[in-house]
């Protein structure tokens, strides 16, 4: 194959030509024919020695000259008349110093700087947990705020349960102010506000809401409603029985999915045991199958030695069905001959009635070619172009109504843009009303929670885990499968 394919006639002539049918024949020429060329010398050694080994000769290898070390000629040089010196003694050095101790101890600097990491982490908590306790009064809004209420109750004097709601009023109201004054007026005005508008109106709307719930609730006490209290307490006691039937019901699952566990621990035990008994089965299986394969294949040797006799009888009567096929081949071939001539006579036929026709195109083409056209055209900007359509104009007043369309599109933008300005100042302006509305609940909310979580740790108690009878079976049968999953390991 070697000697085939690294021929140069071979490479130079049709291999490069079945190569450019696929390729570009500068590529093929540069890439793969050249390289090729450049290898052929020392492939064709390769090819001699393959052959030699090939046909049991010894190659004889020219063995390469080796280079013969010479001494250099240099000069003797003269006895020295002076022996000399002995090396002189080594000094003593000095003892050195001792490292000193500041090497050992670490700089001022990383203490100093460790201590102002320890501060700055300090004052990011309480900045985290003072970031909430935003939209506080300010002293500016403080007289506008209580001329505000005074306002709501001289309002609030004019209905029905005027002596009520304001004993309300006035108590929340100081109550209020007392803890405005208790707090220290720097950190209230130094409280960083972090809301965007969404959740400021959502909050504001949050506290309208409660504020008309509440209200709402007060006018049901004047009219004679009942109170909600015993209800509420009634339904804490149904939620902490709740409770206690969810941790029952959950230790159930858990004690349940033990036991789940324990039968599947037994039920593989019984598997692996099944499956031992199936792995006997197939052993005993396989070896009647080995058994009749052996006899199979006894038998399907002394088929193919009948056969083999068979073709041996046939091989004597070669000779006769050549010249049988050697008659059919020549007929074959007459009748290609034949059927190849009428093909290319045909075809002559399609290229001259192709080549005609061809002719005869150029010439109308020529022909059209040859006649003058008109290059030069004339046009009046203020003609319609005469197509009969509704709503046709010219090119002028096209232009003026596309001057007009602008003019008009640029003052609708002009008013949207006054629009959006007025619609924004609106929005700030409602949006500073809601921080103050806020601020003024956040206080009243924040208070009312502290007294409820007083409540809540006067009123807590220690709880008890109860346990009923389905936990206590459930325990029982595990303990039961445990004992019986144990005795099967020790049999298998």
């Amino acid at each position: 194959f070697l000697r085939f394919f690294f021929n140069e006639l071979y490479l130079n002539t049709w291999i490069k030509d079945e190569w450019s049918h696929f390729y570009d024949s500068v590529y093929v020429k540069e890439n793969w024919i050249d390289p090729l060329l450049r290898w052929q010398p020392k492939v064709q050694k390769l090819i001699e020695k393959l052959t030699d080994k090939l046909h049991n000769r010894t190659t004889t290898v020219k063995t390469l000259r080796v280079t013969q070390p010479k001494e250099f000629n240099l000069t003797v040089p003269k006895p020295r008349a002076i022996a000399p010196p002995s090396p002189a003694p080594l000094p003593v050095l000095p003892k050195r110093k001792p490292v000193p101790p500041s090497i050992y101890k670490p700089p001022k600097e990383r203490k100093q700087l460790e201590e102002i990491k320890v501060k700055n982490i300090q004052k990011a908590k309480v900045t985290n947990t003072n970031q909430f306790r935003c939209a506080t009064i300010k002293p500016e809004k403080r007289e506008f705020l209580c001329r505000i209420i005074s306002a709501v109750l001289v309002l609030w004097s004019q209905i029905s349960c005027e002596q009520y709601l304001q004993v309300v009023w006035e108590s929340v109201l100081t109550q209020y102010f007392e803890e405005l004054k208790k707090q220290p007026q720097d950190l209230i005005d130094n409280i960083p506000i972090k809301l965007n508008t969404a959740a400021i109106l959502r909050e504001g709307a949050l506290y309208q809401r409660k504020l008309e719930e509440e209200l709402k609730r007060i006018e049901d006490l004047q009219q004679g409603a009942g109170d909600s209290s015993e209800f509420l307490e009634w339904q804490k006691q149904m939620r902490g029985k709740d409770l206690e039937e969810q941790l029952a019901e959950i230790e159930c699952r858990r004690l349940q999915g033990k036991l789940s566990y324990e039968e599947a621990v037994i039920a593989h035990q019984n598997v692996i045991q099944e499956n031992k008994k199936k792995a006997d089965l197939l052993r005993e299986e396989k070896a009647e199958l080995m058994h009749l394969y052996a006899e199979k294949r006894l038998q399907e040797q002394k088929e193919i030695k009948q056969l083999v006799e068979q073709v041996m009888e046939g091989h004597k009567n070669v000779k006769q069905v050549k010249a049988k096929i050697q008659e059919y081949k020549q007929q074959i071939v007459q009748q290609v001959c034949e059927e190849s001539g009428e093909l290319l006579r045909q075809a002559l036929e399609e290229k001259e009635d192709q080549n005609r026709k061809r002719y005869e195109l150029i010439q109308q083409i020529r022909a059209i070619e040859s006649v003058p056209s008109i290059r030069h055209k004339f046009v009046d900007l203020t003609e319609t172009g005469g197509h009969g359509l509704f709503g046709e104009m010219s090119i002028v007043e096209l232009r003026e109504r596309l001057a007009l369309l602008k003019e008009a599109q640029k003052a609708a933008e002009e008013e949207k843009r006054d629009q959006i300005i007025h619609d924004k100042q609106a929005k700030e302006q409602l949006i500073l009303d809601k921080l103050d509305q806020i601020s003024q609940f956040r206080a009243e909310l924040g208070r009312a929670a502290a007294l409820k979580q007083e409540e809540k740790k006067k009123s807590q108690s220690g709880e008890r885990s109860m346990k009923d009878e389905r936990i206590l079976n459930l325990q029982k049968k595990i303990e039961e499968k445990t004992m019986e999953r144990k005795k099967q390991a020790g049999l298998l």
